[in-house]
């Protein structure tokens, strides 16, 4: 047997192989920074035979409620399935499965490339209603990059929606790559009135080297950009400082950042009623778009979500909360799940790549709501 990683987003740390049955790995650290979570690689010649694999470090996460998870796997890196033989005790996850092919892979969620990224950006900019804008060059000096949808006008409303501050969320760019396939679909009214009445400003990844690197939650110097929005530093967190300074310039009447939680079995929001400038009045325009998403969606639900004061004094670092606070519009984090939506449970996919499309080609709705009541 063989396990390999050194490939996009891979991530791993083999303490033993020799045994099937005692396969003992390591969640690896991000690169510059103390978080551990996200895995992925690949697995050779142990078709038809048992394994079992445990993740001895698995209490050590940075999320360590691992109940109800279970890993996903494939074999040609398209089709991801859960794995049920998952689970965790003594502060180890086991994972017990007898792959049918020689060659299979596992990660903690469906990754999403950066071939695939690019891909997206390529497909963007062939469209008659959007073009691909560089916004600079990250720690790494890879390009950071938006795709805007629209043309800048003085009765169109500049929206903002940016995904994968913190890279092994990689539902985010699932959920943006649904977004932008119906918004710029010809065919669909729904995203054709969105068009009429907005621009939209997306970032589709923010942290490309942090995926790269199979990182969790930090860029290549060990940030974590969702912590960074106050005063971005222009060299440790650049990804934060060009995408906060282009908003500057456009303004922004209604944004999004696009997240997964890996504890709660649910699609929620994060909302902005903490920040010291919250209105009567944006509460109602923020009550009306969560309304409108949950009529859109049976997968997204108010009931649960983060208790207030979770944040602390590092409220206005949160790139929503910024936001919220300095434009005064309407301004969410939108999360979804590592484990699956237990409203709706999936026992084949959980929560996965083709269910965050779904949602966000559902988010449209709601946008359109929003804009065509003219916040």
């Amino acid at each position: 047997m063989r396990i390999s990683h050194n490939f996009d987003a891979g991530a791993i740390e083999v303490v033993a192989l020799a045994d099937p049955q005692d396969i003992r790995l390591r969640l690896r650290a991000d690169n510059a920074a103390d978080f551990r979570q996200w895995f992925y690689f690949r697995l050779q010649d142990a078709a038809g035979v048992a394994l079992r694999m445990v993740f001895e470090n698995a209490g050590e996460a940075a999320y360590p409620d691992w109940q109800g998870y279970r890993c996903v796997a494939s074999y040609d890196r398209r089709n991801w399935f859960r794995i049920a033989g998952t689970r965790y005790e003594d502060g180890r996850l086991v994972v017990e499965h007898t792959p049918e092919r020689n060659s299979v892979y596992y990660a903690y969620f469906e990754p999403y490339s950066h071939e695939r990224h690019l891909d997206l950006l390529g497909w963007a900019e062939m469209s008659p209603y959007a073009e691909v804008r560089n916004l600079g060059a990250t720690v790494e000096g890879r390009d950071l990059d938006m795709v805007v949808v629209g043309r800048a006008q003085p009765n169109r409303q500049p929206l903002w929606i940016i995904a994968r501050q913190h890279p092994g969320e990689t539902m985010g760019e699932w959920f943006v790559e649904g977004l932008l396939k119906r918004l710029l679909d010809p065919a669909d009214p729904v995203a054709r009135k969105v068009r009429e009445h907005a621009v939209l400003y997306i970032v589709p990844n923010m942290n490309p080297d942090g995926a790269l690197r199979g990182n969790l939650r930090t860029n290549a110097a060990g940030r974590n950009l969702n912590r960074e929005w106050r005063d971005p530093d222009p060299q440790a967190a650049p990804e934060v400082a060009l995408v906060r300074q282009a908003m500057m310039h456009t303004g922004c009447q209604l944004f999004l950042d696009i997240h997964g939680d890996e504890e709660m079995p649910y699609v929620f929001f994060s909302t902005a009623e903490e920040v010291p400038n919250f209105t009567a009045a944006l509460a109602e325009r923020q009550g009306h778009f969560i309304a409108a998403l949950r009529a859109a969606s049976p997968d997204f639900q108010t009931e649960h979500g983060y208790r207030t004061g979770r944040f602390g004094e590092e409220l206005l670092t949160l790139a929503s909360k910024w936001v919220a606070n300095h434009f005064g519009c309407v301004s969410l984090t939108l999360e979804m799940p590592f484990k699956d939506n237990a409203n709706l449970p999936d026992g084949q996919t959980g929560w996965n790549g083709a269910r965050s499309e779904r949602l966000g080609a559902a988010m449209l709705n709601a946008i359109l709501r929003h804009v065509e009541a003219g916040y």
